[in-house]
């Protein structure tokens, strides 16, 4: 399972440099797009959607929100920014509450809401700012990720949400932001940014990644779904991939653009 697992990461990283650094930002925009298709579908499960037929039309309803929410972008990117936050704050406030019943109406608006603005979002990062800040949001995600598993298996004792997601520990996500913060000043260092403000402002995106990873979590139990999906061998489907980087990507556009435009 994990020499699986170790070969579909080795795969899908270098499909994402591919995507990064050598697809033009259409292309890149159509092959990420892809993703958001598939983790509609894979939500409209977590909301309780069973026939095809509506799955697909909810992944249809994603795509087309996707499409209006460009031009609120460009006009608003910050009410944008903000309403994606307060979803996460939301699944937050449910978390709290679990194991009460989430609702339906939650379940199924939250996903079309997160996935098309996960896909502006990241696509903005890309074409203004670069494939190397892109990769560097990558890069914060999976840091807070690995360090978590190692430090959570080696020192892990306090549960951090028992009846959302059992495995996971306080010792686990302090490795996690530790791995996270020496990974920022690296990145402060190749990019010429404030050090201090970088590592605090990683440490805060970090954070709100583990909270992306919970409520798909939460979600996911509440409907009685394991893995949201089998695309990925060893690692499930494409919201057990990205959850993290979705809760992440709001908090690191708002902290980030400042720092990085000093």
């Amino acid at each position: 399972m994990i020499r699986q697992r170790l070969i579909t990461a080795l795969v899908l990283g270098a499909a994402l440099l591919l995507v990064l650094f050598a697809a033009p930002l259409p292309a890149a925009a159509v092959a990420l797009g892809g993703l958001v298709i598939v983790g509609a579908w894979e939500w409209s499960a977590l909301g309780g959607c069973r026939r095809p037929g509506t799955r697909v039309a909810y992944a249809a309803v994603a795509i087309a929100a996707a499409w209006l929410a460009g031009d609120v972008w460009l006009a608003s990117p910050e009410a944008l920014l903000w309403l994606n936050l307060s979803v996460w704050v939301l699944g937050l406030i449910w978390m709290l509450r679990y194991p009460v019943p989430v609702p339906r109406a939650f379940a199924l608006g939250s996903g079309l809401i997160i996935m098309p603005l996960g896909w502006l979002f990241l696509i903005s990062v890309l074409g203004d700012w670069g494939a190397q800040w892109t990769l560097f949001l990558f890069v914060l995600v999976a840091a807070a990720d690995v360090g978590a598993f190692f430090s959570g298996r080696a020192f892990g004792r306090h549960k951090l949400a028992v009846h959302v997601s059992p495995g996971k520990t306080w010792e686990g996500v302090a490795g996690g932001l530790a791995a996270v913060a020496l990974v920022a000043a690296a990145g402060s260092a190749w990019f010429g940014t404030p050090v201090l403000p970088s590592m605090a402002a990683a440490v805060a995106v970090a954070a709100f990644s583990v909270l992306g990873d919970l409520t798909i979590s939460m979600l996911k139990r509440s409907a009685g779904i394991k893995d949201s999906g089998r695309i990925f061998p060893g690692h499930g489907g494409v919201l057990d991939r990205v959850d993290s980087l979705l809760a992440a990507l709001p908090l690191f556009i708002l902290l980030f653009g400042g720092i990085r435009m000093p």
